[in-house]
């Protein structure tokens, strides 16, 4: 079953690699989904201290 998420290729160190690959095996996540729920945790406290990312308005510029 083919998804349509779109793919991004990310360089890190193999320390990290390992160490976030570590605490995904710990909470029971892929290392996507563990980098996924950093990612999102990022964003919700940026919106948090700016306010909601309106990607409509980013897009038109």
């Amino acid at each position: 079953m083919k998804d349509c998420l779109p793919r991004f290729t990310l360089r890190v160190s193999q320390v990290l690699l390992d160490k976030i690959g570590y605490i995904a095996d710990f909470e029971g996540r892929t290392k996507n989904k563990e980098i996924e729920q950093l990612i999102k945790k990022r964003i919700a406290e940026f919106e948090t201290q700016h306010g909601i990312i309106n990607l409509s308005e980013t897009q038109d510029k």
